[in-house]
Formats: C-alpha cells, structure tokens, sequence
C-alpha cells in the first residue's frame, strides 16, 4: 500500500504555491483557533450554508458544501479539495479522499504550531496496516458502497410478541449518527463473561445491519440480556417504548463503564462519564430557585438523558401546548414555588417564598424529546392525542442557561430531526409502536417490525410523535 497518494495529487505537489496554500487553508480552517475568523468564513460560498462536508478548493479561492464543491470542482475542471472538518484530502478525479504521507506531515506540523487546537471527540490516527491487513486488502477487495440510492443500514425486526417497543428503540439507535461511527470501529473492547454484556451485543447489531444484507433480525438475545439486567422489563406483555430507551441506555452505560480503564476520567470532569453513551446523551439541567424577598440565588445541576415534556393544560390560563416549542418554553417558564412550602434562603437565612426556573447548562449531541402522551390515575389510562408540531431543524439557543462569563460568539445549538416513534392506539398497554429514521443524504424509512417502506419529509413531521430525537448539526469538540 502506497503511502503517497494518487498521480493527480503528486501533479498538484509539484507547484510549490499550491502546498503553501494547503498549509494555509489546513491552519485557519482545519486547526486554527482563532473561533471567531472560522465561522465568519466557514460556509458555502454558493448557497451560504454551513455544510454538510464543507470543503475549500485548493487551487482557487472557493469554499463549498458537499453538492456545490463538487459542481464547482467539475465546472472549473479543478482537482484537489480539502475536508474542513478532519483536512482529508479528496481529489475529484479518482472521487475519493486520498492518503499521502508528505500531506500527514505538512498537517501534523500545523497541529503542532497552533498552539491551542480543539482535540476531535475520537482521537484520530493515520493507519499503518500491518502485512495480514495488506494481504486481506489485496485478496478482498470488494466494497460496500453507499450511494444516496443505497439501502445499507435498513434492516427489518421481527417482532417476537409484542416487542414492537423494542425494535423501534432499535432503529432509532442503529441510526444514531455517532453512535453508529463509534461501533463500526469496533472500539469497545470487553473483558467480561461472553453473552452478558449488553455493549458486545449492541456492538454485533451495528456490524450485522451495515454489512449489506437486507434479511430481518430477530433480537432474542437483545431481549434476554435487557430481561437479565433490567428486570422490571421482563415478560411478554406490551412495554412503554420509551421505558425501553432509559433502561437500555442506563444498562449500555454501566456496561460501558465496567470495561473502562480506572484512569480515563479526566478530573475536572468527574460530574461526566467518558463512556460514549454518555457522551452522547447526557446533558445537564440548571435549576435556579429564587427568593422572593432579597433575590438570593441557589443553583443546583443535575445530569440528564432526556426531556420529558408535558403536553396538558398549561396552569392558570389553561392552554395546551400545540408545538415542541411550545412545550419547551413551558419546561424552562420560572414558576412560582407553592407558598404552603417556603424555602430556607441560604442568603437571608429565613423562610420565603420562591420562584424556580429550570434550563440548559449543556446539551448532549443526542437531544430525545419524551411526549408524556399517556396520563396514568388509579381509575384509567388516558391517551393524549393532541397534535404537537415539530420542526425538521431546531434551535435549543433560547432555552440555555445565560452565563456572564459568556463567550461573545454564540455557540452553534442547531439539532437536526433523525428519527421519530409514534404510537397507534390507546392505552400504553396495548397498540402498536412504528419509527421513521433518518437513511444517509436525507432520505426517511418507515419501519414497520420487518416492513421497511420509503417515507418523505411531510409522512415524518405529520405524525403524532412519541419520541423525537435530534442529533446535533454541527459537533463541538473538546
């Protein structure tokens, strides 16, 4: 395997300008830190957006997203372009990214001299094969590719009895983003007894639904091990889906932790788990309790995996929420604190009456957005089917929690809807549960148990909604 890359790119090395240039682009763009330069300049020069896969022609002045560097790389008959995100090199000729060992070290140079960079979640390495990995590439050489026509990552469930519950836990998982990243590397290394451990199995889904088969799986063992560790899921009745979704990834995280190295927790974030479930998903609430007499304030934080959102009469004017921002700004609305139960004020000392109001300190990459649609009272079971309304990209900046230590360049909390649960029927006992997800290059699936069928935008953000997940559009990096 050669460690320079294709005959175009060694063509483009040939002119000095055009490697002063890469350096360049690769420092600002890829390294830099100067924040402020990057996203004032980072965004298609076409269509103005941001992404997706922006990347910078490197043998003109011109920076584009996926579908207008190609067209411009095409019309200008120019060849190679970089990768904003990890300065991968593409050349348009070959069309794919390509490795050389010079451009490695020019990149790595500029690492190194930018003083303070932003480290990516996954540390990143360039592969050095060892000879049984270049005697499989050379007698395997076929590859699956994923093309916008593709279906590779749809794969139909059985449903087992009334495990509807679960396989729709499943598809939205199988099409976490960066969920899926991380498990088709194969990083999770276990040391425990084999067919216990929930990560292994979950780690053997995500290498069966992308290798390419279109076969529907059936998930006993999934179903046996979530039986052994939570067991007040067990039997063979109807199960609340979303109960599913915090037990398993409660079980994924303790599992992920016990085969985590003793030293990995970075000290002054021991309130966080470097296990990636939680890197994913947990975020973190501020709950600020305001005394009403000398507007003392106590501020608490706790951890949280999802958002439970009440979709009743709103109290005192009796309005139902008819949006997911509507419930939103209901779940972060300062409320006052019940005056039968006054607070100590740790400021004044005394007993006063309060005002508590909850928002967002950090958000996780994976946002989930529980739709209390089920009441539950000792005489019935009430189903609220109330139309909720939610957008295909949302905006969680108006809910976060104001610091004054503030950075005057507002972060980037743009999420992006990639899969949604409804639930058909009335009690959450009985009815059946059905999840669109998310296909590579915006395309939506309907899954139905074993039925896969294709979905458009309008089906998706029509449907009653149950659970909603949003991953978030552009990452921020540590």
């Amino acid at each position: 395997m050669s460690a320079k890359g294709c005959h175009h790119l060694q063509a483009f090395k040939k002119n000095h300008k055009n490697l002063e240039s890469l350096k360049w682009i690769h420092a600002v763009f890829v390294v830099g830190n100067t924040l402020k330069t990057k996203i004032c300049n980072s965004y298609c020069r076409t269509c103005k957006k941001r992404g997706p896969f922006l990347h910078a022609c490197l043998e003109c002045v011109f920076l584009g997203c996926h579908k207008h560097i190609r067209e411009h790389m095409k019309n200008q008959k120019h060849v190679i372009s970089m990768d904003l995100n990890y300065g991968q090199i593409h050349c348009n000729l070959c069309y794919d990214y390509v490795y050389d060992a010079e451009i490695d070290e020019i990149t790595m140079e500029s690492k190194m001299q930018s003083g303070k960079f932003k480290k990516r979640l996954f540390e990143w390495t360039s592969w050095d094969a060892t000879e049984e990995e270049r005697d499989l590439l050379t007698h395997r050489t076929k590859k699956i590719c994923i093309t916008p026509e593709s279906t590779i990552g749809l794969r139909g469930l059985l449903n087992l009895g009334a495990t509807c519950f679960m396989n729709c836990i499943v598809q939205a998982l199988m099409h976490t983003p960066l969920l899926r990243d991380y498990f088709l590397t194969e990083k999770h290394i276990c040391n425990g007894v084999p067919g216990t451990c929930l990560v292994c199995e979950v780690s053997k889904l995500f290498q069966e639904f992308y290798n390419g088969d279109r076969v529907p799986l059936a998930l006993h063992e999934l179903l046996h091990l979530i039986w052994t560790h939570a067991r007040h899921l067990a039997g063979y009745e109807q199960q609340d889906a979303h109960e599913f979704f915090i037990a398993m990834l409660d079980v994924l995280h303790r599992h992920c932790s016990d085969t985590m190295p003793k030293n990995s927790i970075i000290p002054e974030k021991k309130d966080k788990c470097p296990c990636i479930i939680d890197q994913i998903f947990t975020g973190s609430l501020q709950s600020d309790v305001v005394c009403q007499k000398c507007k003392g304030v106590s501020t608490t934080f706790d951890p949280i995996l999802d958002f439970s959102l009440d979709l009743g009469p709103v109290p005192l004017c009796g309005r139902q929420p008819s949006s997911l921002n509507d419930c939103l700004e209901r779940f972060t609305r300062a409320e006052h604190l019940d005056s039968n139960e006054k607070i100590l004020c740790s400021n004044c000392g005394s007993h006063q009456e309060s005002t508590k109001q909850i928002t967002m300190k950090t958000l996780p990459v994976v946002v989930s957005f529980h739709l209390k649609r089920f009441q539950h009272s000792k005489k019935m079971e009430k189903k609220i089917s109330t139309v909720i309304s939610f957008p295909e990209m949302l905006d969680m900046t108006p809910f976060m929690s104001r610091s004054k230590n503030e950075s005057p360049i507002p972060s980037d909390n743009r999420y992006s809807l990639f899969a949604v649960i409804n639930h058909i029927g009335n009690s959450i006992n009985v009815g059946h549960y059905t999840a669109f997800v998310r296909q590579q290059h915006n395309s939506w699936y309907k899954c139905d148990d074993h039925v896969i069928t294709r979905a458009n935008l309008k089906e998706v953000l029509d449907s009653e909604g149950y659970l909603l997940f949003y991953h978030k559009h552009v990452l921020g990096y540590e």
